[in-house]
């Protein structure tokens, strides 16, 4: 007679929270439930489609690099970025001070014991407001996983193929979950529908058909099913006034799959959701020309060069400036009353500064290839997929002549707001700031200090140059939209990843990880971030959560 699989836990997603979760408790003899809505194809989560960064805190590679980085300096950081500022921000705080303490000690070991391999060059992402005790990041802390998002991923997979063949795991997916069941105020099971099945390819959108229904009873429920950045309405009806008026026209950075409907199910089981309106998008999205899931955008991870402009044609102030801040810079572009925004640069900055977010957009990294990657650094062009949107992006425009570059930028909005003489006497004035070794323009002061970092001179900030000598050229622009991305709101949960109720006692049974738990504590982010962060986040909150149910004392009441 078959024996009856009868879980410790079901985990709701098959993301790296998920994965993280299961392969704890696995570990200790325990027996997980995973089900997912999407296909086998898309395990892993969004985090297979990431850059992969991960921020440490005075990692090797940080060392090596000449950084002197610390937990403090870090927290600093953190509390200057986050701004808590609420009654809810009890739990967000213990976990960023929880995080921030694993990232600067348990982290590296744990991801490197893992197989988990960092590039050597850390990167500086998300630099800040100018000031040292505001937002942003002091020193560079963005490590690079080797093999991107995919080599992030891979080895939660493997362990979850390895517990699966030990019986200890099962893996259940088309398995929508509709409703938490809860008795008596105890989580004891999920049900829903289980969808058709479909073969489509990975982050493409799968069917919703309806074929049958399920029911499942477990002691304790992992919700680990990411956000809302793929549900636009959901993202407008959350976006705060502060960000000004919700865009029309978005990009998605993420599948379709990312819609937040679990988050919602799991206040309807008495969950407490907290800083619904804080959330993380990307002011420097372009249309993917290659695209694979709805609206599919792709973000410029911009070096500090290129001349940013508004769709009127103004010149961004600091600290709005590319890379710098990131809701500051949005908060911007919103209240200009347009959507977009504009690049403006040259082929050496974009040879240098321009890297897309996603595994896809950077194979040499993501399939190890190591002549590829110091083609890079080192050769004439661009990366590959950078010269493919140049050539094929809707969103790019090439000229040799800026008057001829501007028509063309109006043509492309079609609200012709552009003045060719307006941007020409801008960018000029910029140039002539070039002339002396010093200057009273932020961007050129910033461009050339941070080029005493070792990694931003050798692989990310081109020396600087005159934007309009024809010897840089040819000209680029990129229009830029908003992309949306991440929750940094979501379930309130203690530093156990037990979901709390509005009255902050225990909802038993049930536990919130990643995304879906504002990455911990219901905002563990706060307002802002520092990037580096969410897929940490995942591993930290997961692992968290995964710890403590394998070290509770086996409770299978609900067979």
């Amino acid at each position: 007679m078959e024996t009856i699989f009868q879980p410790d836990a079901i985990i709701i997603g098959s993301g790296l929270a998920g994965l993280t979760a299961a392969m704890e408790i696995t570990n200790a003899g325990k027996k997980v439930l995973l089900i997912d809505q999407e296909t086998e194809q898309n395990i892993g989560g969004q985090a297979f489609w990431s850059f992969g960064g991960l921020f440490l805190i005075n990692s090797p590679q940080q060392r090596r690099m000449g950084i002197k980085d610390s937990y403090e300096l870090a927290l600093q950081d953190w509390k200057g970025t986050a701004g808590f500022d609420r009654k809810e921000d009890y739990w967000p705080r213990k976990w960023a001070e929880a995080y921030l303490k694993f990232a600067s000690q348990e982290k590296y070991e744990y991801i490197s014991r893992l197989g988990i391999k960092l590039m050597f060059m850390v990167g500086w992402a998300e630099r800040g407001d100018g000031s040292a005790n505001g937002h942003g990041n002091s020193v560079p802390r963005f490590h690079v996983s080797w093999g991107t998002g995919t080599g992030v991923v891979k080895p939660f997979v493997e362990k979850a193929y390895q517990a699966q063949k030990k019986g200890l795991l099962q893996m259940k997916f088309r398995h929508r979950v509709t409703e938490l069941i809860v008795e008596n105020g105890k989580l004891k099971g999920v049900k829903g529908d289980i969808l058709e099945d479909d073969d489509k390819a990975r982050g493409v959108e799968t069917n919703r058909n309806v074929i049958s229904q399920f029911e499942y009873t477990a002691p304790h429920i992992i919700i680990a099913s990411g956000g809302i950045g793929a549900n636009h309405e959901l993202v407008r009806k959350n976006w705060p006034e502060r960000l000004g008026t919700a865009p029309e026209n978005m990009v998605c950075g993420v599948p379709a799959y990312v819609d937040g409907k679990m988050i919602g199910i799991a206040e309807n089981a008495g969950a407490h959701i907290i800083n619904r309106d804080r959330m993380w998008h990307y002011t420097e999205g372009i249309q993917n020309w290659d695209p694979i899931w709805p609206k599919h955008g792709i973000r410029i991870l911009p070096g500090p060069s290129s001349l940013w402009f508004d769709a009127k044609g103004n010149r961004l102030p600091a600290p709005f400036l590319p890379g710098f801040d990131t809701l500051g810079t949005l908060k911007y572009i919103q209240n200009t009353g347009f959507s977009y925004s504009w690049f403006i640069l040259t082929q050496k900055i974009i040879k240098k500064e321009f890297a897309l977010s996603g595994s896809e957009q950077n194979p040499d990294i993501t399939n190890k290839d190591y002549p590829l990657f110091l083609k890079r650094i080192f050769g004439k062009k661009a990366p590959g997929p950078v010269e493919a949107f140049k050539e094929h992006g809707k969103d790019f425009i090439v000229s040799d002549h800026l008057e001829d570059l501007v028509k063309k930028m109006n043509e492309l909005s079609g609200d012709h707001l552009l003045d060719y003489e307006k941007i020409k006497s801008q960018i000029e004035a910029r140039d002539r700031e070039l002339d002396n070794k010093f200057s009273k323009d932020t961007q050129v002061n910033y461009i050339r200090s941070t080029r005493n970092y070792l990694g931003d001179k050798l692989g990310r900030v081109a020396a600087p140059h005159k934007i309009l000598d024809p010897k840089n050229g040819p000209l680029i622009a990129v229009r830029l939209n908003i992309l949306t991305r991440k929750t940094l709101g979501g379930i309130k949960t203690n530093l156990s990843g037990q979901v709390l109720k509005e009255d902050e006692s225990v909802l038993e049974g049930l536990y919130a990880v990643g995304e879906a738990a504002g990455f911990g504590g219901g905002g563990m982010h706060g307002y802002r971030a520092l990037e580096g962060t969410f897929l940490g986040g995942c591993i930290f909150s997961g692992m968290k959560a995964g710890k403590y149910i394998a070290e509770l004392k086996t409770d299978n009441s609900n067979t």
